[in-house]
């Protein structure tokens, strides 16, 4: 599945967190009518909450301090409404440049790595 990086400074960091986790679906404030508006709403249905993402800050990837990087892995489809959604709720946020985005994808493949090492041999793999 496609990949994505994004960079934000910290200053947003916990509005992001916020956004992140956020499903319309799930709030319970919203009425049954505002529901049935999300369906035509494009941006409003980029939830990503349902996605694969991870946020680190830029310290954990041995990058300068004061800034936060969301790695997001979804389809072709999700990531392009994404970047839209990003762009335009957040004033910082940006495309991550290729040093941070190849440093995220290291780390996510070898945590994946030692998690599916750790599963083998939990079944004796």
């Amino acid at each position: 599945m496609p990949v994505a990086v994004y960079e934000i400074d910290a200053s947003e960091v916990e509005a992001l967190k916020k956004f992140l986790e956020y499903d319309p679906y799930l709030d319970k404030a919203l009425n049954e009518e505002e529901l049935k508006k999300l369906g035509s709403d494009k941006l409003a249905n980029v939830i990503f909450a349902r996605q694969e993402y991870s946020l680190r800050d830029s310290r954990a990837l041995g990058m300068a301090e004061g800034k936060y990087y969301l790695y997001l892995k979804a389809n072709d489809d999700f990531l392009v409404l994404a970047q839209e959604k990003l762009l335009k709720s957040f004033k910082t946020a940006k495309k991550a440049p290729k040093e941070a985005e190849d440093k995220f994808n290291a780390i996510v493949k070898d945590e994946e790595d030692r998690a599916n090492a750790g599963v083998g041999a939990i079944f004796g793999g």
